[in-house]
């Protein structure tokens, strides 16, 4: 599973073998309930146990900001924040070449056909920073070049309460880079 390293894999393995059957069983239900109830939402990718998702069902949340994450867990990061009330767009990957996953496999297509929708103003491209995130920032901003349609990328530098003088040279560099008024 992705995310899960050798350790925790054997402490999962080990449990599921030491395991009373009735837990197993349990386990086994709880999975394939959530197999069985929570999908994609139609409209953003993100999941949901109903056709739309809580965000895209709430007529409150503003319509004309659309905020491109990779996965479900980036939804649930911006949500935490409490001070974003626009839409989302999950992507359900990023770009990586190197590993065939290219435009096609992932939810670009449908980013471009929502930002072609009424009201739309702004995109908020919030991948990762990695070589894949970044790769798919650019190419979301070229995609979205001519539409008219403002894109933004969330900005990076030294984190909330760290120390100037532990930062590596390419987050000072990008720090310096994105800096605004004090």
């Amino acid at each position: 599973m992705p995310g899960v390293g050798v350790r925790s894999a054997q402490r999962m393995a080990f449990y599921v073998l030491q395991a009373k059957e009735c837990n197993i069983d349990s386990l086994t239900r709880a999975i394939a309930e959530v197999k069985k109830n929570i999908s994609f939402c139609r409209e953003c990718n993100n999941l949901s146990e109903s056709d739309l998702c809580a965000v895209c069902s709430d007529q409150k949340r503003d319509r004309s900001k659309i905020c491109v994450v990779e996965g479900p867990n980036g939804v649930m990061a911006m949500e935490r924040i409490g001070s974003y009330n626009g839409l989302y767009h999950v992507l359900l990957g990023s770009l990586s070449p190197i590993d065939g996953i290219g435009p096609g496999d992932i939810k670009i297509e449908d980013l471009v056909r929502r930002t072609g929708e009424p009201g739309v103003k702004e995109v908020i491209v919030a991948t990762d920073f990695t070589t894949e995130g970044q790769t798919t920032a650019l190419f979301i901003s070229k995609a979205l070049s001519s539409s008219g349609v403002k894109v933004t990328r969330l900005s990076r530098g030294v984190p909330e309460g760290a120390c100037v003088e532990y930062a590596d040279v390419g987050t000072l560099q990008r720090a310096f880079e994105d800096r605004r008024a004090a």
